[in-house]
């Protein structure tokens, strides 16, 4: 059944109680975390405290991505604040620091994800994939909110399901940015597990949002 994990970038934080009891209710059944450092990506959102307080008050899966330019030294600081599964880019360091990223997390009881950029190849990946329990594919050029998806996020999905079933893998295949109901199932029929939608859950009645990407 695919996963729905609604992101709080676009959470109206004046109302965060309501929202949090409305998504709870819900058939979604993750948070998603866009962390954003204004280096790795021209845009700057939330720390670990944010994290911690979500944590506090609700009973859904933490799925944090981290779109900054130093995930290693900041794991910690997130798993030790709520994360269940931290997923950084793959364009941010190397292959053999990935590598000892995703086993970090893992040695610590939580799920590694790596994520690509549009313009990144899933083929960059394929050697790795065995380390990570997630591949989150950008469908949009991380950094804001509430942009159009790119339909060659779609390609990508076929492929890593492919290579998923050609190694005997069981990772997770995520898809963000641009989600609404047509695209979400276009992914779904593409190959992806989890879908994240923003703007599109939260500017509208929120359980009704989340049942409509099902």
């Amino acid at each position: 059944m695919t996963i729905i994990a609604p992101s709080i970038l676009s959470m109206d934080f004046s109302d965060t109680r309501s929202q949090i009891a409305d998504l709870e209710r819900s058939a979604a059944k993750w948070m998603h975390f866009d962390v954003m450092d204004g280096h790795f990506v021209p845009n700057l959102t939330f720390g670990p405290d944010i994290l911690k307080a979500m944590r506090r008050s609700c009973s859904l899966l933490m799925d944090v991505h981290v779109m900054i330019e130093d995930p290693l030294r900041y794991a910690d600081v997130f798993l030790n604040a709520g994360a269940d599964i931290y997923t950084f880019h793959y364009e941010a360091i190397s292959l053999q620091m990935a590598i000892e990223l995703a086993q970090k997390i893992r040695a610590a009881g939580k799920k590694a994800g790596i994520s690509i950029k549009p313009k990144t190849s899933p083929d960059v990946l394929f050697s790795i994939l065995k380390e990570f329990d997630l591949v989150l594919v950008m469908s949009v050029e991380p950094g804001f909110g509430g942009q159009q998806f790119d339909p060659g996020a779609l390609e990508k999905i076929e492929r890593l399901k492919e290579e998923r079933q050609k190694q005997g893998l069981e990772f997770l295949i995520e898809v963000d940015g641009g989600i609404n109901q047509k695209t979400g199932h276009q992914c779904v029929k593409a190959g992806a597990d989890v879908l994240v939608a923003g703007s599109y859950i939260f500017k509208q009645d929120l359980i009704e949002g989340v049942a409509s990407l099902l």
